[in-house]
């Protein structure tokens, strides 16, 4: 890396368009007024070995990566050094890449959900829980809601891959105590009529065509529905849901709270609340928030 050569950051991931990160984290660049830019890496899975490789080469101006779909698992036999947190998840969507070219994972998506249910005045102590996916992401929510001290009374969890569900949990249930958890085969089995809180970790909602994987009768005003998309705002689920009379949010305040914590990391420092503003307001520029 040369003297004048900026620093890079980035994410990693397939589909990126939908992204925001670029936008909140090169606001705070420039609010700090460092010569660093981040960007986009639209990763096919064959393509990780040479990124991964290229990225421990001494001239690489790469110092930090965040990682979305579908990697935030695969990512993980990359990583020379887990933190405890993203080693008991099973997920990273942190990388810092040190002055040797050795690479650091973190997860930030579960203090990040925390952070933004706290915002939103969502205790989940007692709560009937029914979450949808079985990604990273969903790693993240299960595991932290697990080992909350206010923990749900119940989380059923339903994924179209049934394998897929079956490997999270045993996985994830070798480090955490995941009694509370049940998988289920059918959306019907969620039981949404006694559901106190939905949570989508699914991609589908990123695109106009994709399907509404709950029928709208299932909607209550009594529950509590969270899309981690943000990009559409509000997606199908979101809108029915809300036409139903449940409270919504998106992801955006997870993207946000994440975000900082993903840069405090990078920067091993903590960040200042103009700066936290600055980050916050380039997302709601983006989205009209």
């Amino acid at each position: 890396m040369t003297q004048d050569q900026k620093t890079i950051y980035g994410i990693i991931g397939n589909p990126l368009k939908h992204s925001l990160s670029p936008a909140m984290h090169n606001a705070a660049f420039a609010e700090l007024d460092v010569p660093a830019e981040y960007k986009l890496f639209p990763l096919e899975e064959n393509e990780l070995d040479q990124f991964f490789t290229d990225l421990r080469k001494e001239n690489s101006p790469i110092f930090g990566l965040n990682v979305t779909v579908p990697y935030k698992e695969k990512v993980l036999s990359y990583i020379d050094s887990l933190n405890p947190l993203a080693e008991r998840i099973g997920a990273v969507n942190t990388i810092v890449i040190n002055q040797k070219r050795k690479l650091l994972g973190y997860n930030t998506d579960a203090p990040g959900f925390m952070a933004h249910m706290a915002e939103l005045e969502m205790n989940m102590r007692g709560k009937r829980v029914a979450i949808l996916g079985a990604g990273g992401s969903a790693r993240a929510i299960i595991g932290t809601l697990c080992m909350i001290p206010d923990r749900p009374e119940s989380i059923k969890i339903y994924n179209r891959t049934t394998s897929r569900l079956e490997t999270l949990l045993e996985d994830i249930g070798q480090r955490i105590n995941i009694d509370i958890v049940e998988p289920v085969n059918s959306i019907d089995d969620l039981n949404m009529e006694l559901a106190d809180v939905l949570i989508n970790t699914t991609s589908l909602g990123l695109k106009k065509d994709d399907p509404l994987l709950l029928e709208d009768e299932l909607f209550h005003p009594h529950m509590f529905v969270y899309d981690l998309i943000y990009n559409p705002p509000e997606t199908k689920l979101l809108a029915q849901a809300r036409k139903k009379g449940a409270k919504t949010a998106n992801g955006l305040g997870m993207l946000f709270y994440q975000g900082v914590l993903a840069l405090q990391h990078w920067a091993n420092t903590q960040l200042d609340d103009k700066v936290k503003i600055v980050m916050r307001k380039a997302l709601y520029e983006r989205t009209g928030c």
